[in-house]
């Protein structure tokens, strides 16, 4: 299992938006709980074992929510066994469960074994093409009303059970009426979210997650900040899954996931992330901990702060990163500074718990802070940096 710590919240630059805490088993969308890592199997629902055996492996390496499709009724009736199969074989896990088209049934069936259920607003209730002609009130209002009445027999199934609802938006399949009135934009999204939020209150049902997912990151950007700036003039404090749908393989990828998830993290936008990659899904997970990491969300891992290297540096600055990260890589929650000499080094590793830095040719300084503590020959700095730690207590073996 992931070993996880996480920042305090005074140390964040920007404050997150203040949003309710909405429960999905044992973890907390929203609220002051920290960002959620989630993602989804690859596997037919219907394959019972190998559902399990992929849902146990993404949860085993950290991902907190897994998600499942649902075509059909009898793959809403498999999630049955795979949740049992997984009290009995391994742990609860947090389980998610993806509605689609002809969902009222689908949807009533698979509340009874996941945690929290996820809805496109723009396929949950079929419309009719329409190319022509205003939209009149009284259809309005009739459209509202199917909705409701689709939605009405889930949010009481969900209700009773304490259970979660995602209202998730996807740029690429609004529906109809909303890209006839707003048209193909970020407007539009927004629109359709409001839309089923305003359904569900009318229903005193609050345990919603909103999420406004696009391709393309700057529509992806846009519709989130709209959104959050109208749920805020609404009085509306429903937290955010963040995502960019669709975003590739590879590091480009990765780059862009991190472009649209990390930006809205850094403006405090953000509750509960998953990287969407072409690859397999235990791929995913490592992307979300560094995006968290990198903007002090989340400590997965140890945070190495190292210099490009430049004429100056004493040593083989990528040879020695490497070596100090062997030794020292298992020790979450520490921040450890490979400097390649004393020109900027020692202000720019400031913040780490410990420092390696170049002093003169075969000479290296360990720092513990500000503090130089004492120096040692480059060929024997990594071992000392190891008893320095051991010495201050916050040493562990590696498993």
């Amino acid at each position: 299992m992931l070993t996880l710590t996480n920042p305090p919240a005074e140390s964040l630059s920007v404050p997150r938006r203040p949003t309710r805490p909405v429960q999905v088993g044992s973890m907390t969308i929203g609220g002051n709980a920290p960002v959620v890592v989630q993602s989804m199997i690859n596997e037919d629902t219907l394959d019972i074992a190998g559902s399990v055996k992929a849902i146990r492996a993404l949860h085993s390496i950290g991902c907190e929510l897994v998600r499942v499709t649902v075509p059909s009724l009898a793959h809403a009736r498999a999630l049955d066994k795979i949740r049992k199969t997984l009290e009995d074989t391994y742990q609860p896990v947090p389980l998610v469960a993806d509605v689609h088209h002809d969902g009222m049934k689908i949807a009533l069936e698979v509340a009874r074994h996941v945690d929290k259920v996820r809805i496109n607003p723009g396929l949950y209730v079929f419309e009719r093409r329409r190319t022509t002609g205003e939209y009149s009130p009284e259809e309005l209002q009739g459209v509202h009303r199917a909705i409701r009445e689709a939605l009405q027999p889930l949010v009481e199934t969900l209700k009773e059970q304490g259970k979660a609802m995602r209202i998730g938006v996807n740029h690429g399949s609004l529906a109809e009426r909303m890209l006839y009135m707003y048209g193909d934009t970020p407007l539009g999204m927004v629109e359709s979210a409001l839309e089923f939020i305003r359904i569900c209150e009318e229903m005193d049902f609050h345990n919603l997650v909103i999420s406004l997912k696009a391709s393309r990151v700057p529509v992806m950007l846009c519709a989130y900040r709209l959104a959050a700036q109208r749920m805020g003039e609404l009085g509306m404090d429903y937290p955010f899954h963040l995502g960019v749908t669709e975003a590739g393989d590879g590091e480009y990828g990765r780059i862009k996931s991190t472009a649209g998830i990390g930006t809205l993290l850094a403006e405090g936008i953000g509750d509960t992330i998953r990287v969407s990659l072409t690859e397999d899904p235990a791929k995913e997970i490592p992307v979300c901990y560094s995006i968290l990491q990198a903007l002090g969300l989340r400590k997965t891992m140890v945070e190495y702060v190292a210099c490009p290297s430049c004429g100056r540096t004493m040593f083989n600055l990528e040879e020695v990163l490497k070596e100090v990260r062997a030794a020292t890589v298992h020790l979450v929650g520490l921040d450890i500074a490979v400097m390649g000499c004393i020109v900027n080094g020692p202000g720019e590793m400031a913040d780490a718990d410990y420092g390696y830095v170049g002093k003169t040719p075969g000479t290296i300084a360990l720092y513990r802070g500000k503090e130089e503590i004492k120096r040692v020959p480059q060929a024997e700095g990594v071992q000392h940096l190891v008893q320095l730690i051991k010495g201050d207590g916050r040493w562990v073996e590696p498993k």
